[in-house]
Order: structure tokens, then C-alpha cells, then sequence
């Protein structure tokens, strides 16, 4: 049995206390939040005890770590668990900061433990059965990748002013399927974006909609359309354009039925929000990560991953500010 200790109780740290509760090979045996109640009660839930961050790295029963806490915790908490020697599961980003990022980085590298970055789209199970085809050639070389990314609202005005922006806090991830999908870098990106009808969000130095296109050294190109503001939905779809056909990957709804009627035909809108839409890849992404700790395997999301994503969002936000095309080494 490996046990864990759990950092965060809001929605995201739920999700994984739960997908952790129901893997037959670990026990959840702490759970850490700045808010008491909410320790408590997700603790108390599924039979685990409350304590100090302190307390949990310094218990040698504990093997492995999962942040889901605030993103201004997890470089910190990296650090710690890393020097703790715990394994590590963060979710993204490691840090906002580039620089602080990369000293995650090193003390994960100096210490030898395992540390994967939660970027759970390379788990969804249709996203991931388009890659495994892709790779086997189906459609010959990839040319083109278009990344839909669209969230059904923006998010309170003080999340937006300590997010990092939109491609920190939002594309990032979307910057990982890029890398993931056509399996190269980018030589150079461009962004523009804007905020149509959310003044407050223009006011507050973001953005509600972006346009990126990135290119790779192999002439591959890449553009990501985003939205925060999509009526109806969360919407989380991309295709990939080869020399020989297309594969396309498109949204999950609650259900698949159709209704065929005298004036319209009908289905159901897409998962409202990524807790229902990433449910599946949620549950994966952590059966990976304790399967890696069990098997002494790689994890296929490190935190090199994360640095990587996370220099392509400081290059996009720099390109939207600068407007201009920037150059990647």
C-alpha cells in the first residue's frame, strides 16, 4: 500500500481524494488545506486524518504527495516533498514563474524522486486513441493541428487578477496536447487575443479570447482558438490534418442520444465544465502515476512537460503583448 497525503480540499483535491480512496493499492492517510472545514470534512469522508504540512512530509509512512492546491502553493510544496524525498503529483502549473519552475525542477532531479505534472488530456481515452493512431500512421504526416478551447464563463475577477492570464492559467494545457500530439517543439509562436463585451477582464490585464499559432522546425503548424465565454458549454475538441486524411477528436456529452424530429434534430450539448468532461481522465491520470510508483516506470507527464508548456504560455503572452511574432531556440 503506498500512502498519500492529499494538499487541497477545494474541487480539484475531491476528485483526487476520491480517485485515490477507490485504488485497491493506496491509502489516502492525509489531507492538508488552509481551510479547516474543508480538511475535515473531505478527511473525514474517506478515512483519512487532518494535519500539518510539516507533519505529513516529516511522516515516513507517507510515499507520496498529491498537490492539488492554490497555484501559488505548488512550487513551495514541490520543493519540500521533493527534499522530503516523497514522489510527487502536481497539478499544472508548477509555478507562474519560469524561474521558480526550474528550481522545482532541479530539487526533483537532485532528490531522484518521481514528479508528474497533472495534465490530464493525454488521458482522456478518445484524445489518447487519436494519438495511438496518429503514431501508427493513419494519416501519414501530420501538417496541421487545430485545438479548440473554450470554457462556458469566465472566472471571478479576483481569480482572473492572480491566475497568470489566460494562456498561463487556461492554454497551457493546450500547449501540452500541442507538444504531445505533433511530438515536436516550437520554433516560433504568435498570440492576439482580446476581450469582447468583459471591459473588467481588459481592466484586470487578460484576456477572454486568444488566437495562437505555433510552428515547428518541421514546417507542422498548430492553431489554438479560445474562448472563456462559450454559451453552451465546455467545448474541448481538436483534429489533425496529415498527408494522407484526417483525425478528428471531438466532445463528450452526458449522453448519445439523438432525437430526430418533424423541425430540428437534437443532442445533447457538450459536459458542462472540465470536472464532468476530464472525469475518466482524472481517474487515469492517477492510476498511471501510482502504476509508475509500483513499477518503477516513467511517468509520461514529468515536469519537464510542465516547463515546456509553461515557456510556450510566457512566449504567447509575450507575443500578445508585444504584437509580434517571438522565436523559440
Amino acid at each position: 500500500m503506498i500512502e498519500i497525503a492529499l494538499f487541497g480540499a477545494g474541487r480539484i483535491g475531491k476528485i483526487h481524494a476520491g480517485n485515490l480512496a477507490a485504488h485497491p493499492q493506496v491509502r489516502l492517510r492525509y489531507v492538508i488545506d488552509v481551510h479547516a472545514p474543508s480538511a475535515q470534512a473531505l478527511a473525514q469522508q474517506h478515512g483519512a486524518s487532518v494535519c500539518s504540512v510539516e507533519q505529513a512530509l516529516a511522516d515516513p509512512a507517507v510515499g507520496a504527495v498529491v498537490i492539488g492546491s492554490s497555484t501559488d502553493t505548488h512550487a513551495d510544496l514541490i520543493q519540500r516533498a521533493a527534499a522530503a524525498g516523497k514522489a510527487i503529483f502536481c497539478e499544472k502549473p508548477v509555478d507562474l514563474d519560469l524561474g521558480r519552475a526550474r528550481d522545482c525542477a532541479s530539487a526533483v532531479e537532485k532528490a531522484g524522486v518521481v514528479c508528474m505534472i497533472g495534465f490530464q488530456r493525454r488521458f482522456d481515452p478518445t484524445f489518447h486513441a487519436l494519438k495511438q493512431r496518429l503514431d501508427a500512421g493513419e494519416i501519414g504526416q501530420p501538417e496541421v493541428l487545430l485545438i479548440t478551447s473554450r470554457d462556458p464563463s469566465p472566472p471571478p475577477l479576483d481569480y482572473i487578477a492572480r491566475s497568470g492570464g489566460v494562456f498561463k492559467d487556461m492554454l497551457i494545457h493546450d500547449f501540452d496536447v500541442f507538444r504531445w500530439i505533433l511530438g515536436e517543439e516550437a520554433v516560433s509562436v504568435y498570440a492576439t487575443g482580446s476581450s469582447p463585451g468583459f471591459p473588467e477582464v481588459a481592466a484586470a490585464g487578460d484576456i477572454t479570447a486568444a488566437a495562437v499559432t505555433l510552428r515547428t522546425a518541421s514546417g507542422a503548424l498548430c492553431q489554438i482558438n479560445t474562448s472563456r465565454q462559450a454559451a453552451y458549454g465546455y467545448d474541448q475538441r481538436f483534429e489533425v490534418l496529415g498527408s494522407q486524411g484526417l483525425l478528428q477528436a471531438g466532445n463528450l456529452r452526458p449522453t448519445e442520444v439523438v432525437a430526430w424530429g418533424r423541425d430540428a434534430i437534437s443532442q445533447d450539448k457538450p459536459e458542462h465544465f472540465f470536472l464532468e468532461r476530464y472525469r475518466q481522465a482524472y481517474a487515469l491520470e492517477l492510476r498511471h502515476f501510482i502504476d509508475a510508483l509500483v513499477d518503477h516506470t516513467p511517468v509520461r507527464t514529468s515536469i519537464g512537460d510542465g516547463i515546456k508548456a509553461l515557456e510556450l504560455a510566457e512566449a504567447a503572452a509575450r507575443s500578445w503583448r508585444e504584437a509580434r511574432i517571438v522565436e523559440l531556440p
